[in-house]
């Protein structure tokens, strides 16, 4: 059983950066392959990174350049680095985590992207 709590959302001027964090509380995060999600008001999910248990990494088109997923298995913690964001990168960011037939998700944190 892992549970996942997510943080480090907020507002944001566009331009700016964040820094989310998704941090387990189980054993054998370091096994799992994490990805984070995003879903904005009317549209549907969308993937935006992915992190292996091996450390490769994917990202969505859009995000490419910009995000950076990472993880500290020292403190069962996955990171996404945000930076030059838009209007269009503000959503509710969740964390996923799945091994085999497991898998587990965070509650969310909120982005938003304003001046």
């Amino acid at each position: 059983q892992v549970q996942l709590v997510e943080s480090g959302g907020g507002l944001v001027q566009p331009g700016g950066s964040l820094r989310l964090s998704c941090r387990a509380y189980g054993s054998g995060f370091s096994t799992y392959t994490v990805k984070w999600f995003r879903q904005a008001p009317g549209k549907e999910r969308e993937l935006v990174a992915t992190l292996t248990s091996g450390g490769v990494t994917y990202y969505s088109d859009s995000m490419k350049g910009r995000f950076t997923i990472s993880r500290d298995n020292a403190k069962n913690t996955v990171y996404l680095q945000m930076n030059s964001l838009n209007a269009d990168d503000t959503a509710v960011y969740c964390c996923n985590a799945v091994r085999g037939m497991y898998q587990y998700w965070g509650q969310g944190t909120q982005v938003t992207v304003s001046s």
